[in-house]
């Protein structure tokens, strides 16, 4: 019971709450799923496609196996084809169906990752018939999926960080088992492109390009200081890790095509080379990041969007005139700012994987300057949203 005048502490109760969504979340994490030995897979070492696998997903034999990738997919898909709609058309779409629609291929892709990972993975002897093992198996996957999306949903509401939070401690776990066993040698070269990384990721996050705004209601002394800010990097961290996601959609199709045609030579040659250990896979990678940080800039910035709100407004960038040329002014500016930052955390991404394929850093290791990048990103996020919701606390009430 509150002493009267003493007010509750928001931050608290929203720490208390993600605290425990997490302890839910990893609890989900080490139940193993029906038939498998988790020994088999302890005893297995984590190369770097399994590594960023486990950044939206879980541990491969856990309840929560599939993590939030079916999920990462389907938004992908969804927020391509309402960017790709004029505005007109986009205010008759509400935001009902486009979560209805997005839930529905999020279950569509869930089965099917759920019907091809099964597969892949080892049960032990059971009285069972092998086809119910894998069967219950499956069905534990995508009941997982649909778990992590409720504790998600909840921690967004009524915690910090929503998904993001259960992300942080994917990468995290997959940071710290990465770095086990190995020497101080060892780790002396992915440790130093990691610091690069850390660094990079902070100016990239806190640094911002200013354009010049001139605001009609507005004739002060704080005239000269308005104006539109971008981020360096845009979308944060966020390309890292759907480039992942992105790139299960043509694993998926290689894989059903691998169980439809296995002796085919071209099926295999495409899945053994196109993962993140060969220079196919990496190339692919790469490429798919700029392609991600451009388009999600696009369509979480909007600059025509933000150009249509000038006109209306009756405002104007600096020394640009309005409606078409800020349009395509901002764009410019945007694209620019989006292919630095690619360009930045590409070198940073590809420099240990090139590393990697002349035997300069172990597989297990090459990714680790890529988890200290997600891990700078989302907790400079995170690190804003709680200064957000503490700054609650400070506001007095009247009574």
């Amino acid at each position: 019971m509150l002493k009267p005048g003493k007010k509750e502490s928001i931050i608290k109760y929203k720490l208390v709450y993600t605290v425990i969504i997490l302890l839910v979340y990893m609890l989900g994490r080490s139940l193993p799923l029906y038939g498998i030995d988790p020994a088999v897979y302890s005893r297995q070492a984590m190369d770097a496609e399994a590594l960023m696998e486990q950044a939206i997903g879980g541990d491969r034999y856990s309840l929560f196996a599939l993590g939030i990738s079916p999920y990462m997919m389907a938004s992908i898909l969804v927020q391509v084809v309402v960017s790709c709609r004029k505005a007109s058309s986009k205010d008759k779409i509400s935001p009902g169906k486009v979560n209805r629609v997005m839930m529905g291929l999020m279950l569509v892709f869930a089965v099917f990752q759920a019907v091809f990972r099964v597969q892949e993975l080892t049960f032990r002897e059971m009285a069972e018939p092998v086809l119910l093992v894998k069967f219950l198996a499956g069905l534990e996957m995508i009941a997982g999926v649909m778990l992590i999306l409720w504790l998600a949903g909840q921690n967004k509401k009524y915690g910090i960080g929503g998904q993001t939070a259960l992300i942080y401690i994917n990468i995290l776990d997959g940071l710290i088992r990465s770095m086990d066993g190995y020497s101080v040698r060892k780790l002396l070269a992915p440790l130093a492109v990691s610091a690069v990384a850390l660094v990079v990721m902070n100016v990239m996050e806190s640094g911002e390009k200013r354009i010049p705004v001139q605001r009609i209601s507005i004739h002060n002394i704080y005239a000269d200081k308005n104006y539109l800010a971008f981020k360096l990097n845009p979308v944060g961290v966020m390309p890292v890790m759907f480039a992942t996601a992105f790139l299960m959609l043509p694993r998926l199709l290689l894989a059903g095509l691998g169980y439809l045609f296995p002796e085919n030579g071209t099926v295999l040659w495409w899945q053994e080379n196109l993962v993140m250990t060969r220079p196919l896979g990496i190339g692919a990678y790469i490429m798919t990041l700029y392609l991600l940080t451009i388009g999600f800039a696009m369509i979480m910035i909007a600059p025509g969007e933000i150009a249509e709100q000038l006109l209306k407004g009756g405002d104007s960038l600096l020394d640009v005139h309005a409606g078409r040329d800020t349009k395509r002014y901002l764009v410019r500016v945007l694209v620019r700012i989006s292919f630095l930052s690619a360009t930045v955390m590409s070198i940073c991404l590809g420099a240990p994987m090139l590393m990697q394929l002349q035997g300069g850093i172990d597989r297990t290791l090459v990714m680790l300057p890529a988890s200290v990048m997600m891990l700078t990103g989302i907790w400079y996020n995170l690190s804003q949203e709680f200064t957000a919701v503490k700054g609650y606390d400070a506001y007095k009430s009247f009574l």
